[in-house]
């Protein structure tokens, strides 16, 4: 089980590290149309109806988000001034995160109600993992490592939530790109690779959540072995 934690680590590395080699060779590639990230954005948006969301430019690298809490679409500089296929497909799918704020898709309404206890867990979960197993195999009452265990679960239930929305959002963006035309057929196929590899990156984490949670749950399990 342990290999399966690293291994699955290593993974999640790894398809980081292909997204940003993706990113950065059809970065390289300027869109026929011209059309930069927060352009594509901002006409997705009228597209789809939408006109209370703001598109904002942020620092860091791949940092794009959507925040239903004061209905922002957060772009990453390289997005947001990209005239890339890769930059126009960030900048889509979170825009497709928007939409499915306004046509309240269920899996972001549940998974946004999630947050705020996984904001307050996530901190803690990695010491009452630690003191339940040490006062576990100690010979005493599990119920801090069932704690524990408990708060894993909630955040795999996230992680699986994830993926519906992301996924949706992507073939949202799409969907968007065929229709609009902003993209050649050929540059729709880099928008849709950069895509598969940031999804790939949820479906990694998704499947290390739930390792992570067999294991400790066959900690807990030992005891009656």
């Amino acid at each position: 089980m342990l290999f399966l934690l690293i291994l699955f680590g290593a993974l999640g590395w790894l398809a980081q590290a292909r997204l940003r080699s993706k990113f950065e060779k059809y970065s390289r590639t300027r869109l026929l149309s011209d059309m930069s990230g927060e352009e594509a954005a901002r006409k997705m948006l009228a597209d789809s109806g939408i006109y209370d969301v703001r598109i904002t430019s942020v620092e860091g690298q791949l940092t794009d988000h959507y925040n239903p809490a004061d209905k922002t679409v957060n772009l990453s500089r390289d997005v947001f001034y990209g005239r890339n296929a890769a930059a126009v497909a960030v900048a889509a799918h979170e825009v497709g995160h928007a939409v499915q704020h306004a046509r309240a898709y269920s899996f972001l309404q549940f998974r946004s109600a999630m947050v705020p206890a996984l904001s307050v867990t996530s901190r803690i979960t990695p010491f009452v993992l630690m003191i339940g197993v040490f006062l576990f195999f100690g010979g005493g009452n599990p119920v801090v490592l069932m704690v524990g265990i408990g708060m894993l679960g909630l955040a795999a239930a996230f992680s699986l939530i994830t993926l519906p929305v992301e996924f949706d959002a992507s073939r949202r963006a799409l969907a968007w790109m065929d229709s609009s035309r902003v993209v050649t057929p050929a540059e729709h196929t880099m928008a849709k690779d950069a895509l598969w590899w940031a999804a790939s990156t949820y479906v990694i984490a998704a499947i290390s959540a739930l390792t992570t949670l067999i294991y400790y749950i066959s900690i807990l399990n030992s005891r009656r072995d």
